[in-house]
């Protein structure tokens, strides 16, 4: 067996069509506008945004007698409003793998604007089975019950994969030529699997729910696997979509776990 840590992969990302948004400036009257987004969800945001208001320039809409020029003041602007419709257009697409399915049940309580595509082990037999590489406790636990508690997991989990090894022997699944016998086999030895075991999910969502889930899942009162796993995905769009997340901050925990939260100016967005 072994110890892991979640692992982030950004898989994909919504992609402007460049034409069509051209041939949609032509329409409105606004064919020479431009934008210095640097990034595809940063300008579909702020099309949708001044698409509302006809604010691409002075003149197409009579109300307004000045515009905000440039990606980082428009997206800004609109946090401050709390218009956080517009970032829901926009999707990011990422893989977690080596997380628990003790993450994964928390993470599919969440629904609204994202999408989950999980690992089956149904279908995906196991061998080698893997755990959480867990965050030392430091006010709950000393270092000789870390220790301790490491090695009852080791233990387990060694046990555990003992018995997956033994019945794809006893049951001859490496020879097995029957898919529809090892799909209902595997199905069945999966139940010996521990909800700590780590898996792999698919996982995508909009801007406007990442804004949310990011401060909410890194902060003190989750878990601790979650955390770190959001403050990872924090990291990568703060890092790529600098105008989305212009008020979001990092703070380290003061414990020394090297655990800590992303906090958000602009909660209700």
């Amino acid at each position: 067996m072994q110890f892991c840590k979640p692992k982030v992969f950004r898989m994909g990302q919504t992609k402007i069509d460049f034409a069509g948004l051209q041939e949609y400036l032509d329409h409105i009257g606004a064919s020479d506008w431009h934008s210095d987004a640097k990034s595809d969800a940063e300008l579909l945001s702020e099309i949708y945004s001044r698409g509302c208001y006809k604010s691409f320039g002075v003149g197409l809409n009579p109300n307004l007698k000045q515009v905000r020029e440039g990606n980082a003041a428009h997206l800004l602007n609109v946090l401050n409003q709390k218009h956080g419709s517009v970032f829901e257009h926009a999707v990011v697409n990422f893989m977690f793998c080596d997380v628990s399915r003790v993450l994964t049940h928390e993470l599919i309580t969440h629904r609204v604007g994202m999408a989950k595509s999980q690992e089956s082990l149904r279908y995906v037999r196991l061998t080698e089975l893997k755990s959480h590489d867990f965050v030392p406790l430091k006010d709950e636990l000393t270092d000789e019950e870390e220790t301790w508690f490491h090695s009852q997991v080791q233990e387990v989990f060694e046990y555990l994969e003992e018995k997956q090894n033994l019945m794809t022997v006893k049951f001859k699944l490496n020879d097995e030529q029957s898919f529809a016998k090892k799909k209902k086999l595997t199905s069945r030895m999966r139940r010996l699997a521990p909800i700590g075991l780590l898996t792999n999910i698919g996982w995508s969502s909009n801007f406007r729910t990442l804004r949310h889930l990011i401060p909410l899942r890194t902060h003190k009162s989750a878990e601790e696997e979650i955390r770190m796993l959001f403050a990872d995905v924090g990291s990568m769009c703060k890092r790529e979509y600098p105008n989305i997340f212009p008020d979001m901050v990092w703070y380290s925990d003061e414990d020394g776990s090297g655990l800590g939260e992303w906090r958000v100016a602009n909660v209700k967005v």
